[in-house]
């Protein structure tokens, strides 16, 4: 964790913003996979991690505000589970770590709560997405379970998304520790992607390494020679010459910082010719978007340009028609590119996903524009210094698509179908990367991980 004094500068901050009432900040629980003993690896809330740094389960924090008090509740260990898990700190001393001095057993917030709505006071809590947090919702306020979305504190949303969205020094030294571990997943994978091998072998591998160093993966890999899929987590296939597989992983550091890396390999060494046209596309695409990116630009725009850039590349190829602009405007480009340009990211890769998307990437005066291949956008607001996002543009040929769209002859004067048809085999390309915005400009975060097309050659050949 952090020293004491972040973590109190950042509870100070939010304090600041509320301005009254009491904040509760439910912490997660052990998640079984089929019975109570045997939970999934253990995953802390991420905005109880950003103000109160404890990572372990059966905790709760709250600020009251209008007393100026902080608590965390938990409960000790108890003999039984010393027994099963080992010693640990009592929950005073490592209340004390994250500048916290009172802390209480569990059962003691129940009450504390009910006093708090007894008494008509103004509780702030967030989005739930897990069901027991849910549910403990419904036991401390009264509220059914169908009602809680209606209940939570837009304005603690707002608060909480304002101070995460700005990534401090030391955030971005744990991000970029993140980023070295994915460095070495994403080189491995090039080096080790052969024919004959299956792509769970490499799967494997990459979260072997995420492990070894000393953290887990951010997100369930992708790595796939069907890159159709955007988010293809089957890894059966064997790999044969000629394929293209997309590797869209990352790992998560000891602090549970994110990172979030794609690749595209060609199997056997090699990209056929195809393969080049459509991933120097993909490539030229995502080097002229990033140069855009800076205080105060639209997020949506640099999505827009590299939208545009690649219906140009694509335009070359004979793959689609007419004026590359009007095309964009018109979604023609959605056949080959369904989703956004890129996201936050931090201790979430998805960065506070769980407090509403149109919070995090939308604002008042920007909202989301429900066309298809932007419906999906999920950063779409202005550029602030300390914003950490991902820069993802892919093509993708999808068979599925190519039949429902050509069957209903959508877009026919900027796609030629005929020629498409001829690319259905292809996969897909996604090349990704992690960018910090700086006061004038921006700044590619970690090792550059090889992307060029002789840099990706000469590790997938080596």
């Amino acid at each position: 964790m952090f020293k004491s004094d972040t973590y109190i500068e950042r509870r100070k901050q939010l304090k600041e913003q509320i301005g009254s009432g009491i904040i509760l900040f439910q912490g997660n629980e052990e998640s079984p996979m089929n019975y109570p003993d045997n939970p999934y690896s253990f995953r802390q809330d991420s905005s109880f991690l950003y103000f109160f740094g404890l990572d372990f389960p059966g905790l709760a924090a709250v600020i009251d505000i209008d007393q100026g008090t902080e608590c965390i509740f938990g409960d000790d260990l108890t003999v039984d589970d010393i027994i099963w898990m080992g010693p640990e700190p009592a929950l005073k001393e490592k209340c004390e770590k994250v500048g916290v001095s009172q802390s209480q057993p569990s059962g003691k917030l129940a009450e504390l709560l009910k006093e708090a709505v007894n008494k008509g006071r103004e509780i702030h809590f967030q989005p739930q997405y897990r069901a027991e947090n849910v549910l403990k919702i419904q036991k401390f306020l009264g509220i059914h379970p169908d009602e809680i979305q209606q209940h939570v504190s837009e304005k603690l949303i707002k608060a909480v998304v304002a101070q995460r969205s700005i990534k401090s020094e030391e955030e971005i030294r744990q991000i970029e520790t993140a980023i070295d571990i994915a460095y070495k997943m994403q080189t491995t994978a090039m080096k080790m992607a052969r024919p004959g091998l299956y792509e769970r072998d490499i799967t494997a591998a990459m979260e072997n390494i995420a492990v070894s160093m000393g953290g887990r993966l951010s997100f369930p890999t992708i790595f796939t020679i069907h890159g159709e899929t955007l988010h293809n987590h089957y890894y059966g296939n064997m790999m044969s010459e000629g394929d293209l597989v997309v590797n869209d992983s990352g790992a998560e550091n000891a602090m549970h910082y994110a990172s979030d890396i794609t690749r595209t390999i060609p199997i056997g060494g090699k990209f056929s010719s195809r393969q080049r046209d459509i991933y120097d596309i993909v490539l030229t695409a995502q080097a002229k978007a990033i140069e855009q990116i800076k205080p105060g630009v639209e997020f949506r725009n640099i999505h827009k340009l590299a939208c545009e850039i690649m219906a140009a590349g694509l335009k070359d190829l004979g793959l689609m028609k007419g004026d590359c602009r009007e095309a964009v405007a018109a979604g023609a480009h959605g056949l080959f590119f369904q989703c956004g340009f890129g996201h936050m990211m931090g201790l979430d890769v998805h960065d506070m996903e769980d407090l509403g998307e149109d919070y995090v990437g939308y604002t008042e005066r920007i909202k989301r524009n429900n066309q298809f291949g932007l419906k999906s956008l999920r950063l779409a607001r202005s550029l602030e210094a300390g914003f950490v996002v991902t820069a993802e543009p892919g093509l993708y040929f999808i068979p599925e698509l190519f039949d429902r769209w050509k069957a209903e002859n959508l877009h026919e004067s900027f796609i030629n179908y005929e020629k498409v048809e001829s690319y259905l085999d292809f996969g897909g390309v996604r090349l990704e990367d992690d960018i910090l915005v700086t006061e004038d400009g921006y700044k590619l975060l970690g090792r550059p991980v090889p992307k060029t097309i002789e840099e990706v050659e000469a590790l997938a050949s080596d």
